[in-house]
């Protein structure tokens, strides 16, 4: 647990200082761009992107952990054929969007910005190919490059979009820039900073790619079949998953149609940033939690350790809600005013990251006995939950109704992962411990609320001592978390 916790804090102070850093290009486009709308392109076609990489890397991630750490192989050729089969569906996407960049833009809405769809396939493409030399730092527990590499994208794509959107602008008289900068492009800049930024970091990345020890085979079309057969329910899990995640943003201009839809979206997707601490806390997780089950899982207290984690993880979930309710009134001043109507759903954005947390850690029963097929289905019914929600409330209710899908989708899914899991893995979860901490957590929460009406600082203040009150009860109702602070 102390090796978990240890690389889940390297991972996240990668992803939360580099998220973090990311999170600050919300208040310069909401400040900068010229529009909200504006802001909802971003929202949107950065949606499509997260489905696009889903859907390119169609479950290999997991399939590579799976087979890496299987005695019967070499993690070398596991590595390469993985990394060959990725690489060779992702030029092939990225040709083919290139070249039908026009059309695409046009049914997506942005006829007039061809260059937009074709600038994010390349960025796609590379990203996708880019999860397994990531995949194969986590699994030689590199957590330090690993880090390192992330960070270095965030910063290039921090310093290029002010290049861009702040600098540029002021530099125009001097002939060096007005020879190619154009004022009017706008928000096109934000995707110009995001291919040079993945450019760069996918050339550093060189090193991993061409590493892997010695293998007899670089490439096994024997051992890509058994990989695919894993890893493709995989993929159906992964694209209803991520459409769970993106689908509200992918919808929304098509359900709530014409320049007010772009608005609310881009107040939506504004105020959904706002929330992403939690997002970086799960993923942290992730990156650390994946590589450790699958290496844990032939000894005798594996078990007890993926319980453990699972209690664990909802402890420090729960704290990092409650921070965020307590200080959103100094975390809304990351976003322009003008966003501020939309801050309503970060409540309910937060329990959604949770419940898709938990689920993530239920989710290691089908993955580790091979019936990934069980995820798929758990996906799909989650898909179905989300789109009939969306279709049915978004027209009348807005973001709200698409906050509120998938909040219900996630805790669905999870309660049904929870239920079916207990008759093919049973994992002894500390279910007294983990009610006690969602009561708590509860109580914390309903008692601050209770205090609305007073003032900003002093509802702060009152909210800091509950946090204060709810990180004792989880302290003295379970002594063992002390350990992973040693």
């Amino acid at each position: 647990m102390r090796l978990l916790a240890k690389e889940t804090a390297i991972y996240g102070l990668s992803s939360i200082v580099g998220k973090f850093l990311n999170w600050l290009l919300v208040p310069l486009y909401t400040y900068i761009l010229a529009q909200q709308s504006d802001y909802g392109i971003v929202t949107n076609l950065y949606a499509w992107t997260a489905l696009l990489l889903v859907v390119l890397t169609y479950g290999m991630e997991t399939g590579f952990f799976r087979f890496a750490n299987d005695k019967g192989n070499n993690p070398t050729t596991v590595y390469r054929t993985t990394m060959t089969c990725i690489g060779v569906t992702s030029l092939l996407f990225a040709v083919v969007c290139w070249f039908f960049r026009g059309q695409i833009a046009g049914l997506l809405g942005y006829g007039d910005h061809g260059e937009f769809v074709g600038l994010l396939a390349i960025v796609v493409a590379m990203d996708a190919f880019a999860c397994i030399p990531f995949a194969y730092l986590r699994y030689e527990k590199k957590a330090v490059r690993f880090a390192v590499l992330k960070l270095l994208f965030v910063f290039l794509n921090i310093l290029l979009n002010i290049f861009f959107l702040v600098l540029c602008p002021r530099w125009q008289g001097s002939s060096l820039i007005s020879s190619w900068y154009d004022p009017d492009y706008g928000v096109g800049y934000v995707f110009v900073a995001n291919i040079l930024a993945t450019g760069i970091q996918t050339l550093c990345l060189l090193p991993t790619i061409l590493s892997g020890g010695k293998a007899e085979r670089n490439f096994s079309g024997e051992l890509l079949k058994r990989m695919l057969r894993y890893s493709l329910p995989l993929l159906v899990l992964g694209v209803c998953g991520i459409m769970n995640q993106t689908l509200d943003r992918i919808l929304f201009p098509f359900l709530y149609p014409g320049e007010d839809g772009q608005v609310q979206l881009g107040i939506y997707g504004a105020c959904f940033k706002v929330a992403m601490v939690m997002m970086m806390f799960t993923q942290a997780f992730r990156y650390a939690y994946e590589p450790f089950v699958f290496a844990k899982q032939k000894e005798k207290d594996s078990l007890k350790a993926y319980a453990d984690a699972m209690k664990y993880y909802i402890y420090f979930s729960y704290l990092i809600m409650i921070g965020m309710v307590v200080y959103l009134d100094l975390l809304k001043y990351l976003i322009a005013p003008s966003y501020w109507e939309g801050l309503r759903v970060v409540p309910i954005v937060l329990w959604t990251y949770i419940f898709q947390g938990i689920y993530f850690n239920l989710s290691f029963w089908y993955k580790l006995t091979d019936k990934t097929q069980w995820g798929a289905w758990f996906s799909l019914i989650g898909l179905v939950i989300t789109l009939v929600i969306q279709v049915v409330l978004v027209p009348k209710y807005g973001y709200m109704a698409s906050a509120g899908a998938s909040l219900v989708c996630y805790f669905v899914i999870m309660v049904l992962s929870y239920v079916t899991g207990k008759r093919h893995l049973v994992i002894p979860y500390d279910k007294k411990r983990i009610a006690i901490a969602t009561v708590s957590c509860l109580l914390v929460m309903a008692v601050y609320y209770a205090f609305n009406g007073m003032g900003t600082w002093t509802r702060m203040a009152i909210g800091t001592g509950l946090t204060a009150v709810y990180i004792g009860a989880v302290l003295v109702m379970d002594r063992s978390i002390s350990s992973l602070l040693r």
